[in-house]
């Protein structure tokens, strides 16, 4: 599985969350699960820990999401659950109806 840098977006493909989408906010380095957060059932204060394996990527490092909290978290400053939930619908709504 490629490196899962932070701001990807990505859909889970197992456990209780299967199917859903999800923002890489970070990674555990100690246990190399990602840490996921969509704004609303997880919040960026205490995000959903995955095995890299159990999530499909998205978007990639060379196809980054265009959206300004992807940015923020993409250099290092921290985005609300707001602004998680908001980057989240846009890319579901470009990507359903493209």
């Amino acid at each position: 599985m490629s490196e899962h840098p932070i701001g990807q977006i990505v859909r889970a493909t197992a456990g209780r969350d299967k199917d859903g989408l999800f923002c890489v906010i970070g990674v555990d380095e100690r246990t190399s699960h990602l840490l996921l957060a969509d704004g609303r059932r997880r919040k960026a204060a205490h995000p959903k820990r995955k095995k890299p394996g159990h999530v499909r990527p998205l978007t990639g490092p060379e196809d980054p999401y265009p959206h300004p909290a992807i940015q923020k978290l993409n250099l290092g400053e921290p985005v609300t659950d707001r602004e998680l939930r908001r980057a989240l619908a846009a890319f579901k709504e470009e990507n359903t109806l493209g």
